[in-house]
């Protein structure tokens, strides 16, 4: 399945670009939003395009080149934005643009060999960059830890109403058997809960992956962290410009965003978040629970 890049326009239009802008595509992935910035600007312009997973910079360096603006890759987490900023066009510099893109390309799923998918039986890492560097992965949680920090992880990052029937169920089996493949994973799960949850049309796993995914890559903390950070290397009347997928992402950059309004660092252009379309939800079913938000920096 071919990855589809949401809320594309809306989200450049965001960024209010002119030709020589500098922007950071913090959030590189499959590179729609790179691609899309960098129709918009010239020579005198310069793309920053940052993502942790090696594959994607690879992926970019095909077509990088072929745009008049300069486009500078790193393998980089994207809280350490003002760190490959500086690196970039020097230690006081500062850019015009932002964006952050927290959604998943497919192949993410289909093809880290990490444990995203459901369906496949790979090791249960969930790891964005190299196992070898994480102190934790999904595996040694479900194996690890105790009951109730395993249903309060489900619950917490995940929102899963049968958190404790779900992590009941885990302590059951690796009493027997270590949990070390995500299909395991995700077959426990879908016998934990009840037969009604197995029939929605959304996996009965979906939280519960989300909540450990969450977990291993510290996301939330590394969020708020990441809008600390872009502010510093904004310009004034610079945009910064965040999609979320899920409300607990969602959640931070609402209340961060507000907070930064009313403490006069930055004014909201939209109190409210930017949606997809109706046509794009169709075209694209996981556009459906995209937010766009944005704020100005003062």
């Amino acid at each position: 399945m071919q990855h589809k890049t949401v809320l594309l326009e809306t989200a450049v239009d965001a960024l209010a670009l002119a030709s020589a802008s500098r922007v950071v595509d913090a959030t590189l992935g499959a590179g729609g939003h790179t691609q899309a910035i960098a129709e918009q600007l010239d020579h005198n312009g310069h793309i920053i395009a940052c993502d942790i997973d090696p594959d994607a910079i690879k992926s970019a360096q095909l077509w990088k080149d072929s745009y008049a603006v300069p486009i500078t890759l790193h393998i980089a987490n994207f809280k350490n934005v003002h760190t490959t900023v500086s690196e970039t066009l020097g230690p006081t510099a500062c850019v015009d643009g932002i964006l952050a893109d927290l959604g998943w390309r497919m192949d993410q799923f289909t093809d880290s060999g990490r444990g995203f998918s459901f369906t496949k039986d790979e090791p249960l890492q969930m790891t964005y960059g190299d196992p070898a560097a994480y102190e934790l992965t999904a595996a040694s949680i479900v194996n690890e830890w105790d009951e109730s920090d395993i249903a309060n992880v489900l619950f917490g990052y995940g929102e899963e109403r049968y958190s404790r029937r779900i992590a009941a169920a885990i302590i059951k089996v690796r009493q027997q058997v270590a949990i070390n493949s995500a299909a395991q994973l995700a077959d426990i799960i879908t016998e934990a809960v009840p037969a009604h949850y197995r029939r929605r049309r959304v996996h009965p796993a979906t939280k519960s992956f989300q909540a450990l995914r969450i977990a291993v890559n510290d996301e939330l903390l590394v969020l708020d962290e990441f809008i600390t950070n872009a502010m510093t290397v904004l310009s004034p009347g610079g945009r910064l410009v965040i999609i979320t997928f899920h409300s607990l992402e969602d959640r931070i950059v609402k209340h961060r965003f507000r907070e930064l309004a009313a403490t006069e660092q930055g004014e909201l252009p939209h109190r409210k978040p930017l949606l997809p379309e109706p046509d794009e939800c169709v075209q694209n079913p996981r556009a459906r629970s995209a937010k766009l938000r944005t704020i100005i920096k003062r």
